[in-house]
């Protein structure tokens, strides 16, 4: 008689730890490749182009990737789970979702077009303004396409299309469309960059998946899509319009110059967003697997193990950058050094965001209403804290400059709050404990904190010293105490390639 034996749950545990490290590291990678992209182009945008400029830019765009955001439908992270689900197969799947973010896409970019001063509500129309909304399919289909290659674990797709065709594309355009017009430079260079991005996403998700022969629309599938992924639209809408609200609300209140020196502040702290985001795809996959055979002990070892290594990444990142945070957006220009305060609140609120954002990525199949309930309330906090500060800090007779701080300030205390509340909910559902703070983050950078201000207290002229020496140093004594004390063999997987089989790249 012959004895069919399950796999070992422990092994498959272990390979899922050592995808999600392999992910890891492909994006920390991409992370350094983003970084030395996204400086450039901040340098270019802030010397050539100037505050006021860049300010108008941001707006537009801030607009426009909302829009795109609610296009992908919630697919970047819900295709997962529809092909997790189906007996289909997957290349029809990949199509639904491709038809229907064309869709919504087509319909945001007209919407729009009717509307054009939505997107430049403080300056006039320029001719290629009207246009501008149809980059919108590009953006959207580009983050589809990229969630499809994540099913196949394929995150280097993601990197090159994010982290360096992306990037690399706006940085050299906004140089060289500057000799065509500064009024218009920085847009184009945007549009360009985009339409790299999105060749560079289907290309790859067209070898995985082939063309999808056979295949028909089918308006009944395509609604039922929709509909399991409405919550989870809404909860990537509100989760992406938390890290923009705050420009948005700043927007209101000061010039087009402010908006810019706050701008280039939100673009410095989003670079450690990236190794936070870039884990979701990988992340998907392994829960919902997990998910379908109720192995819950694996997801909150999955979730706090993932949430510890962001959180580790993102808090000496965080450190590096805000101490020398006048150098740092003094690079920039010398009148953006105005933004190093919002620098620093925004940089502690990537920190504070990363638990909820690995609960979130349970809880958007576990209890996705009450996940939706939970963002909802998040950002009306947000939005009341944005306004009370900046009337505060108004009253009280401060700058444009300063009052930049308070929706900063304001964002970083909704996240903590989010943050507390999902991992809760999520321990909660799970029956097991979500733990991704431990305490060798608080030692570390408490030295880290004491280094840097070394190097801090130099003459002004010494400031290329915090920036070439004090930045590697900050990071090399955190990384030690954190690589010692905070990480442990499981922790370690994320910087060795794994030796437990092959897994899918």
């Amino acid at each position: 008689m012959t004895i069919e034996t399950a796999p070992d749950p422990k092994a498959r545990e272990d390979q899922d730890i050592a995808a999600l490290a392999k992910g890891g590291r492909t994006n920390v990678f991409g992370f350094l490749l983003r970084l030395a992209a996204r400086l450039p182009f901040l340098f270019i945008a802030g010397r050539i182009y100037g505050p006021e400029v860049l300010g108008r830019f941001a707006y537009a765009i801030l607009v426009i990737e909302f829009a795109a955001q609610i296009a992908t439908l919630g697919l970047k992270r819900g295709l997962a789970g529809a092909l997790a689900q189906t007996k289909r197969p997957e290349n029809h799947v990949v199509a639904d979702a491709m038809v229907l973010t064309v869709l919504f896409s087509l319909m945001a970019a007209g919407l729009l077009m009717l509307f054009p001063h939505a997107m430049f509500p403080n300056s006039g129309l320029n001719g290629l303004d009207h246009w501008l909304p149809l980059i919108i399919l590009a953006v959207a289909g580009s983050d589809v396409a990229l969630a499809a290659c994540a099913w196949r674990y394929d995150i280097s797709a993601t990197v090159r299309a994010r982290a360096i065709i992306e990037p690399w594309t706006i940085s050299i355009a906004a140089w060289v469309l500057s000799y065509y017009s500064l009024r218009d430079g920085l847009i184009l260079s945007y549009l360009l960059s985009m339409i790299a991005a999105m060749l560079a996403s289907l290309w790859p998700m067209f070898r995985h998946f082939g063309l999808p022969r056979g295949w028909q629309p089918d308006l009944m599938r395509l609604w039922r899509m929709t509909r399991i992924n409405m919550p989870l639209a809404a909860a990537d809408a509100v989760e992406w319009g938390s890290r923009r609200l705050d420009l948005a609300i700043l927007g209101l209140f000061v010039s087009p110059a402010v908006v810019g020196i706050y701008y280039v502040a939100q673009q410095v702290a989003s670079l450690p967003q990236k190794l936070k985001t870039s884990f979701e795809p990988i992340l998907g996959p392994v829960i919902t697997r997990n998910l379908n055979e109720n192995n819950y002990a694996a997801i909150a070892r999955q979730v706090s193990q993932v949430g510890f290594w962001i959180i580790a990444a993102q808090a000496g990142i965080a450190l590096a950058l805000g101490i020398p945070g006048q150098a740092v957006m003094g690079l920039v220009g010398p009148q953006f050094v105005d933004g190093t305060l919002a620098l620093g609140f925004l940089l502690l609120a990537e920190v504070v965001a990363a638990t909820a954002v690995v609960s979130e990525s349970a809880l958007v199949y576990l209890a996705r209403h009450r996940n939706l309930m939970i963002s909802l309330g998040m950002i009306g906090l947000q939005a009341g804290l944005s306004f009370v500060l900046i009337l505060m800090v108004r009253q009280a007779g401060y700058s444009d400059e300063v009052m930049a701080a308070a929706p900063a300030l304001a964002l970083a205390l909704a996240l903590a709050f989010s943050s507390i509340v999902k991992s809760n909910l999520l321990q909660y559902l799970l029956k097991h404990r979500i733990a991704t703070w431990r305490p060798a983050l608080l030692a570390a950078s408490s030295v880290a904190v004491i280094v840097g201000m070394v190097f801090v207290s130099l003459p002004r002229s010494y400031e290329w010293v915090e920036l070439v020496i004090g930045v590697p140093v900050i990071l090399f004594v955190y990384g030690i105490i954190i690589w010692r004390f905070g990480f442990g063999p499981d922790d370690r997987e994320l910087f060795t390639r794994s030796r437990r089989g092959n897994l899918t790249s």
